[in-house]
């Protein structure tokens, strides 16, 4: 009786700045195999801007590097990405 309604994503980020629901923000370690995420550097009209910091990685975009218990995988990949993202020394987030 009741039509559902969809709401899709303009691009592969969401507005609340989630991929398949994972927060991008957070502590995240490099994997080469089985990645929550599989992400792609780029230099112009990336997906999300990523901010590399050291300690509390709260906002869209804000990413520390560790090599266990991280919120979330990546692997980097050359093609056929999830998302795309471009390395930024301020203002991360969705672009």
């Amino acid at each position: 009786m009741f039509a559902e309604l969809i709401l899709l994503p303009l691009g592969p980020v969401a507005e609340d700045c989630t991929w398949n629901g994972i927060p991008l923000h957070g502590e995240v370690q490099i994997v080469e195999g089985f990645p929550d995420i599989r992400v792609q550097i780029v230099e112009s009209f990336p997906d999300l801007k990523v901010k590399q910091v050291t300690s509390f990685p709260d906002n869209c975009g804000e990413w520390t590097w560790v090599t266990s218990f991280a919120d979330f995988t990546i692997q980097f990949v050359d093609s056929f990405p999830d998302i795309k993202i471009k390395y930024v020394e301020s203002f991360p987030g969705l672009p």
